[in-house]
């Protein structure tokens, strides 16, 4: 066989090759010249001799340096995991009981000056921002009807603590304020609001003693609820008189499912297809009672998106002004 590369020529040491590309190493500075030079030859070293080794031996001599007792229990040391959970356990121990302590002392009864007069005329309000004042909550909230007064909970240092309490002076202006009030965005928040519990539920408890209402809190950021507004966990019979006596079912209860139109609809329209004719006046009066209803709840819809534009245009011309 032939070698097709048979008529190149090998390019002699320290010379330019036939290709041209890039410079002679006897061309190449000093510094990068040293970096090109073989290394020194590796340094011969002689065979390795394989010695003996002694034999093995017994260890019947050294019996009589073996200890003979017993060795001592073994100390069990707790892990780090659970260490955090003794911790935890003891924690949750003392807090349980200093709970259990202050839950003895709380009395929503008791003479305070700070709150409201009239429990089944105060609303609740939670997750205010910490910005929002006592003026522009009573603003607010005047578009319900007239406050009589206004707290807004603080800590020691005067900072709010993000939930206060409106008193109304009537009871269906309450009403009113707790149906058309909650999700309203003050200040860039969405608040909450409820009727107050702590007077008006029999067997009461706050959040702070392991009560309340709500799964904001129910555990991690998995579980915990974080959209706005009441949750579909109960409702308020504002039908409910005060004299019927108030407890936890009559306040908070819960909510029947929310009907599907269309299938009520398909029923409605199989049975008045199947009915005579001498029902035909039912039937139109049915229709028209429906319709009826049906605008009462547009227009219900369109009054309450109309006061929503309302209250958010006139909170930033209250913010702007103050």
């Amino acid at each position: 066989m032939n070698n097709p590369n048979a008529h190149r020529k090998m390019t002699p040491k320290g010379q330019m090759s036939s290709s041209g590309m890039g410079p002679a190493i006897m061309h190449l500075p000093t510094h990068l010249k040293v970096l090109f030079e073989p290394n020194a030859p590796l340094d011969h070293l002689p065979r390795l001799v394989k010695r003996k080794m002694p034999p093995y031996s017994g260890l019947a001599d050294f019996l009589d340096t073996f200890e003979t007792e017993k060795p001592p229990p073994r100390e069990v040391q707790e892990t780090p995991k659970e260490r955090r959970d003794r911790r935890r356990q003891e924690k949750m121990a003392e807090n349980n009981a200093k709970m259990k302590e202050d839950q003895a002392k709380w009395d929503p009864n008791a003479e305070d000056p700070r709150k409201t007069q009239d429990a089944y005329k105060t609303l609740f309000v939670g997750r205010i921002s910490y910005e929002t004042t006592k003026q522009q909550l009573r603003h607010e909230f005047e578009q319900y009807g007239p406050v009589k007064s206004v707290r807004l909970v603080e800590d020691p240092e005067g900072k709010s603590r993000g939930y206060g309490f409106v008193e109304y002076e009537k009871e269906a202006d309450m009403k009113a304020a707790f149906k058309f009030a909650d999700g309203k965005k003050i200040d860039g928040r969405r608040v909450v609001v409820d009727v107050e519990r702590g007077r008006t539920v029999r067997d009461w408890l706050p959040r702070k003693f392991g009560g309340g209402i709500g799964e904001t809190r129910k555990g991690g950021a998995d579980v915990n609820v974080k959209y706005s507004g009441r949750e579909a966990i109960g409702h308020f019979q504002v039908g409910a008189s005060r004299d019927e006596g108030a407890t936890r079912t009559d306040r908070f209860g819960p909510r029947e499912p929310p009907r599907d139109r269309s299938r009520s609809r398909g029923r409605g329209r199989e049975r008045r297809r199947s009915r005579s004719k001498s029902r035909s006046r039912d039937r139109r009066r049915d229709r028209g009672g429906d319709r009826s209803r049906d605008r009462d709840r547009s227009r219900d819809r369109d009054r309450g998106r109309d006061r929503d534009r309302r209250s958010s245009r006139g909170s930033r011309d209250y913010s702007r002004r103050h």
